[in-house]
């Protein structure tokens, strides 16, 4: 019976090891925080791995990141950049031809305004995050204030923030899908599952929307049923990415060794301590406190509160 029992806790730890080397990680923002306190708290309701990006200038930010704070969630600066359109914009938009002591100025101000944030992403900024020498200013100014990263919303396609932040601290994000362009439920609900198959596909994805209404009730009926293969986590999460394979490595010194020749026989000089069935247990316990399984059930644990 407890050789049964071990092969089922080693089969339950082989499965999980399995789910969680292969589950997609998908990254939820919301937007525009600051504005709406009644969606904005129906936000504040869901999984804690949902992150906020908090406007600055809003008459509610700093109500609203303390509130997701003292939740813990992951805070973000929605700094409002310049867009190439011409459209109403909002107080401290960062233009390109700024200095950078007025940038300085801007995000200090933000800093401010929005507490305990840890990463920035840009509110509109076709024309900001286009210009490379605007942006190298804006990294500059984050790396003072220990910024983990910047999440570039790409709202246009040759954005220059990841050349940008070449030489500084800031490691940068890409966000790959907009869950609500359009406000109508049925389309928000395809971008919703198109995010899940970018991060089944490509290991993790990044999805952005906003406190609308129609959002909301969509995040409301399909979180719930989030796919077992899906796992919700933090931006801060997708930092690391994979390592890169040396190409040039350095040559082996030693020759292989021919597997037919077998291994010289090690006398010890006295019979060796017995070793129980437990200690096996014991080292197999003391190890799964940091495994994989642990963390994905951390993880799907952290999804439901």
């Amino acid at each position: 019976m407890r050789f049964f029992n071990a092969v089922t806790s080693a089969l339950f730890i082989f499965i999980c090891s399995a789910a969680s080397a292969y589950a997609g990680k998908l990254a939820i923002v919301i937007d525009d925080f600051g504005y709406r306190p009644q969606e904005e708290n129906k936000i504040l309701q869901m999984p804690l791995a949902i992150s906020v990006a908090v406007l600055p200038t809003a008459p509610h930010a700093r109500e609203m990141a303390t509130k997701a704070h003292a939740q813990g969630r992951e805070i973000l600066i929605h700094l409002p950049m310049a867009p190439i359109s011409k459209q109403p914009l909002e107080k401290d938009t960062l233009q390109p031809s700024m200095s950078e002591a007025e940038i300085q100025r801007i995000i200090h101000q933000a800093v401010n305004s929005v507490p305990y944030a840890v990463g920035m992403n840009n509110h509109m900024g076709s024309l900001m995050t286009s210009n490379l020498q605007g942006m190298q200013k804006v990294m500059r100014t984050l790396e003072q204030y220990h910024f983990l990263y910047f999440l570039d919303s790409m709202t246009i396609g040759n954005s220059q923030v990841t050349n940008a932040s070449a030489g500084t601290g800031i490691k940068v994000i890409k966000r790959r899908v907009f869950l609500d362009d359009s406000q109508n439920e049925a389309s928000i609900r395809q971008q919703f599952n198109r995010a899940i198959q970018i991060a089944r596909k490509n290991g993790s994805a990044i999805a952005i929307g906003h406190p609308h209404p129609s959002t909301v009730r969509v995040l409301q009926q399909m979180l719930p049923s989030l796919p077992a293969d899906i796992v919700l986590v933090r931006p801060s999460s997708l930092l690391n990415g994979a390592s890169v394979p040396d190409k040039n490595p350095a040559p082996t010194q030693q020759k292989p060794r021919n597997p037919f020749r077998g291994v010289k026989q090690c006398i010890t000089k006295k019979a060796p301590e017995k070793v129980y069935a437990t200690a096996m247990f014991d080292a197999i316990s003391s190890s799964l406190a940091n495994s994989a399984p642990i963390k994905f059930i951390q993880d799907r644990w952290q999804y439901w509160h």
